[in-house]
């Protein structure tokens, strides 16, 4: 049978995947104040729960203060299927820009395919094209100053009664190389996760997709790595103002979900906003009780850099 286009044009992608770590050269720096969106579906929205991903970067910046906030939305896509309430993909497309018209984030790391992958070859060029689109989108809408494409994380075969998922990380495989290829066409930075998290320990999920705490835990070190960054030493993870710093971060990220997407939303911003809509301007209080939190963690984390060791 003779190769299809796509697989033509695939071809040249697994060889550049030989060279790039980084489809920009450089590994990721970040800037004293640095605003960074974290975005993307599931594997972005669960991170805010458990704190490990932010501790992380936050402590891998060193002395430089960083402000997070995490954009993720379970079962999202590149088109914002998820993020509509009542309307079209386009409704959620559009929310999503006008959030990073607020944030004005200065870096943005993203991670999608999880959910287009189970589409196969079949998905990937209206995947890519999706892609390329969004990417305009953040762009124009905040302008940052570094972008990030992270391939998403392996599935993990758990046994039976569980499924094998040998072909679907086939199947993210092929999504890695095409986003590797999108970044290295865009100049923009890649962070092939996929890659790093290739024989870890096993029961890193509750059910092959979705990842535990201790999934986490190895996540994060994982994806500070493939960002070209020194992840946190152990004896800075477990003590005491670093397991403070991470609490910290959960509770920050609480807050801004509340803020972000409040329960009872179509009363105060959408179609019932006319029965208690007056009620939305009580969600412009979380910000200073946010910032609060932040400075908190800054101290945190002056404190957790001590621990050398």
């Amino acid at each position: 049978m003779g190769k299809t286009a796509l697989e033509t044009r695939m071809k040249p992608w697994n060889l550049s995947l030989l060279l790039i770590s980084l489809a920009k050269g450089d590994g990721l720096t970040f800037q004293n104040n640095d605003r960074i969106v974290l975005l993307g579906n599931t594997v972005i929205e669960r991170a805010q729960k458990y704190g490990h991903l932010e501790t992380a970067l936050t402590l891998a910046a060193g002395e430089k203060n960083l402000r997070f906030r995490n954009l993720g939305w379970s079962g999202d896509t590149v088109y914002g299927d998820a993020r509509s309430y009542f309307g079209p993909p386009q409704e959620g497309f559009d929310r999503l820009k006008a959030d990073l018209g607020r944030i004005k984030p200065n870096v943005v790391v993203i991670c999608y395919g999880a959910v287009a992958s189970f589409e196969g070859e079949d998905g990937l060029m209206d995947f890519i094209k999706g892609y390329n689109r969004l990417l305009d989108m953040i762009s124009s809408a905040a302008n940052p100053r570094a972008i990030v494409l992270v391939s998403p994380p392996p599935a993990e075969s758990l046994g039976a009664p569980m499924p094998d998922m040998s072909k679907q990380n086939e199947r993210l495989e092929t999504y890695r190389t095409a986003i590797s290829k999108l970044a290295s066409i865009r100049k923009i930075h890649f962070a092939d996760l996929f890659d790093k998290m290739k024989g870890s320990d096993s029961g890193l999920t509750d059910n092959g997709l979705h990842y535990t705490e201790k999934g986490y835990a190895v996540l994060s070190s994982k994806l500070v790595k493939a960002l070209g960054l020194t992840p946190p030493t152990a004896k800075q993870i477990s003590s005491k103002s670093g397991q403070d710093l991470r609490a910290k971060i959960v509770k920050k990220n609480k807050l801004f979900f509340f803020h972000w997407r409040p329960a009872n939303e179509t009363y105060l911003r959408l179609f019932r906003k006319h029965e208690q809509g007056n009620n939305a301007k009580e969600l412009e209080k979380f910000i200073p009780i946010i910032e609060a939190r932040e400075s908190e963690i800054d101290g945190l984390k002056t404190a957790t850099l001590k621990e050398k060791s």
